[in-house]
């Protein structure tokens, strides 16, 4: 049994980007997928003389051994897998994946299952993949346990595997272990508009604002406009692509200035107007974005 427990270090970006390129190369998962390191677990793997892709050894990999343990999921649930890179170099991609359109099922097991991309929408999805890669082959998987967390979060799984390459008659045989860290909460923004603003009455340009708050470290983009309707014109303006770094633990004040600047009848007035903000915060932990509407009665003073 080959068991790799040299120290670890810590993975080059570029090393982490092409084995997770493999790996969804190898074997896509339906959704979009994510990866997070696993605390404990193993991927132990072996094949008879002779075997292609196990190259006829027996391997035991765990967190501990390797470089990089990363146990996958894609957002709908429809599968799972696991990219481990060892200290030497090795990369090893396990991607499976039930049929089109299905979860995956705990204590199913997906026969006739085929590598992408020959396999069919019918088909279960199998690849396990190292240096050593046959593109089509046959095999089946067990996935005995799982249980995912938000957006397809894995934190436990324990699952069987064999897959022979086309032309081939020896299997490698494998199974995937592993239990993940407490996920990460998920995104939550809320957004807070001041009811006054100011406008400047020689330039027209009015200054508004309001506060967001995070739950965790996020960037929101805001795209912010303002509207008045005065007697007998209009002024509507507005800042787009207005940036605003979100820290946890209490409301982060932001201000922001233009004119009327859509089409302008008017410049602003001292006065009534209306303010409104669309703004989006992609959630760094998660496949997801959170997205808001938010308005509000202004009132415009002279500055």
């Amino acid at each position: 049994m080959r068991s790799l427990k040299p120290a670890r270090f810590s993975r080059p970006a570029a090393v982490l980007t092409a084995v997770l390129a493999l790996a969804v190369t190898a074997s896509p998962l339906t959704g979009t997928a994510q990866a997070h390191e696993a605390v404990t677990g193993s991927l132990v793997f072996a094949g008879d003389p002779g075997e292609y892709i196990s190259g006829g050894q027996s391997y035991a990999l765990t967190p501990e051994s390797t470089d990089l343990f990363d146990v996958t999921g894609p957002s709908g649930e429809s599968g799972a897998g696991a990219v481990v890179v060892t200290p030497e170099g090795e990369r090893w991609a396990l991607g499976m994946s039930a049929p089109y359109g299905q979860k995956l099922q705990e204590g199913v097991t997906y026969t006739n299952a085929r590598s992408w991309p020959e396999a069919r929408p019918e088909d279960p999805q199998l690849q396990f993949s190292g240096d050593r890669y046959c593109e089509s082959g046959t095999g089946s998987f067990t996935v005995s346990h799982i249980v995912y967390g938000p957006y397809g979060y894995i934190r436990e799984i324990d699952a069987t595997f064999e897959r022979t390459c086309t032309g081939a008659t020896l299997p490698v045989r494998g199974e995937l272990h592993a239990r993940m860290p407490e996920p990460p909460p998920v995104l939550t923004v809320d957004v807070g508009l001041n009811p006054t603003g100011t406008v400047d009455g020689r330039t027209g340009e009015i200054t508004v604002g309001g506060t967001v708050t995070c739950n965790k470290t996020a960037y929101v983009t805001f795209n912010v406009s303002a509207n008045q309707t005065q007697k007998k014109a209009a002024a509507t303006g507005s800042h787009e692509n207005l940036i605003v770094p979100c820290q946890p633990g209490a409301p982060v004040p932001w201000t922001t200035s233009f004119p009327s600047n859509i089409d302008p009848t008017a410049t602003f007035q001292p006065g009534a107007a209306t303010l409104n903000t669309y703004s989006t915060t992609d959630d760094r932990d998660y496949p997801a974005t959170v997205t808001r509407y938010d308005t509000t009665a202004l009132t415009l003073t002279k500055s």
